[in-house]
């Protein structure tokens, strides 16, 4: 009898020890859990309910339905902004991949110099966007800028630019080339985690430099590449700051990318219950394009530990 009176004891000092140290834990994560319901998951919620009113901050809102979407069909900046989007994506994403891969590779090699140069190549990344988007408005001016400068100075035309609506886009896509530090700091470690047996295997079959790389490298890093390219192409879509400073959407809205066109929306027309709409839907084009890779990753990714 006395046995059990001790394992009831020490089984009810065991759950309260248990609630105890939940409830410091609860208590330690309170200030997130807290963050996160009032600044992620109300907002998000909220934006949706938004998103079927007409609300201008300045009066309650008032329920429409689907009014919001029904108008983005009929909305002509709406679709050019879109367009541009899109653009910027399917260019830059595949683009930067194999600059960045490209980039990668020459830093793995052993020569002197080497951390110099890592370094070089990953400082733009550590920039601040919208310094780093004043320096460029400096360098495209057509009047003194130092890209212009040197293409006169070698009698080649001077396209543009920041001024033209057929440059804009790529030119910045350009710019934001040299920002892509962080990914090619990712590669650069896949490349170090590809066994060099591979390399020596594929040298004794008599594979060429090119060969190695489509056979051995790439297959090697596919999944870095998935998560870079799947970051990329997020990163595309939600893109806003160096358009805001550098062209406020033009020339002729040739640079007014879908989350400039949201911010415009929200915070200057103060059509609030419509840029909800259009955070909805770039949510979904984001959700949907980022599940198309994932299911075509199946045929082009390989992951060592599978048999």
């Amino acid at each position: 009898m006395a046995v059990t009176v001790d394992r009831l004891a020490k089984l009810r000092s065991s759950k309260a020890k248990v609630r105890r140290n939940r409830l410091w834990g609860w208590l330690f994560i309170s200030p997130w859990v807290v963050g996160f319901l009032a600044f992620t998951l109300y907002p998000f919620i909220a934006s949706l309910y938004y998103s079927f009113t007409n609300y201008n901050i300045l009066s309650a809102p008032q329920w429409v339905g689907l009014q919001n979407y029904q108008y983005m069909l009929q909305d002509g900046l709406f679709w050019q902004s879109l367009g541009n989007t899109l653009y910027y994506t399917i260019v830059f994403v595949p683009v930067s991949t194999v600059v960045a891969i490209a980039i990668a590779m020459l830093l793995n090699m052993k020569i002197r110099g080497q951390t110099i140069y890592r370094t070089l190549f990953y400082l733009p990344s550590v920039v601040p966007l919208v310094a780093s988007s004043v320096l460029w408005l400096w360098l495209f001016n057509p009047s003194f800028g130092f890209i212009d400068a040197f293409l006169r100075a070698m009698n080649l035309p001077a396209p543009g630019w920041l001024y033209s609506d057929a440059w804009v886009k790529p030119s910045l896509i350009l710019m934001s080339l040299w920002g892509i530090g962080q990914p090619i700091v990712i590669y650069l470690a896949g490349l170090q985690g590809v066994p060099q047996e591979l390399y020596e295997a594929a040298l004794l079959e008599g594979a060429n430099a090119w060969q190695r790389i489509r056979s051995v490298t790439l297959p090697m890093i596919s999944p870095v590449i998935l998560f870079n390219v799947i970051l990329g192409m997020i990163g595309s879509f939600q893109y806003f700051t160096q358009a805001y400073v550098m062209t406020q959407g033009g020339p002729d809205n040739a640079s007014l990318f879908f989350a400039l066109y949201l911010y415009q929306n929200a915070f200057q027309y103060l059509h609030l219950g419509y840029a909800c709409a259009m955070a909805w839907l770039l949510f979904v084009l984001i959700l949907v394009a980022t599940l198309l890779v994932f299911r075509s990753s199946a045929r082009w990714v390989y992951y060592g530990n599978e048999q």
